[in-house]
């Protein structure tokens, strides 16, 4: 498995935009101090939280992460690949 291609897109006042490619990864715990606010343009992939819920995304699909709320992307797809807009502030 190749690792993720991350580009950041935009690093201003604050604000960071990053356009992630993900084929069949999945990540350790995730613990920010930003809010994120994900958009999967295309694919798709499963976030889990620490409670053990776990929140499905479809191309299309947006969800906020919260300041240090626990997460992990726990499934992306290969074919097609996922494409992650992330936006990180606060």
């Amino acid at each position: 498995m190749d690792a993720e291609q991350t580009d950041v897109l935009l690093s201003d006042g604050g604000v960071r935009v990053e356009r992630i490619v993900s084929s069949g990864q999945t990540t350790d715990w995730y613990d920010q101090a930003e809010t994120e606010f994900v958009a999967l343009i295309s694919g798709q992939a499963v976030i889990e939280y620490a409670d053990g819920e776990t929140v499905t995304l479809a191309a299309g699909d947006t969800l906020l992460i919260e300041p240090h709320e626990k997460h992990r992307v726990a499934y992306t797809s290969a074919n097609p690949p996922c494409i992650w807009l992330c936006v990180f502030y606060g």
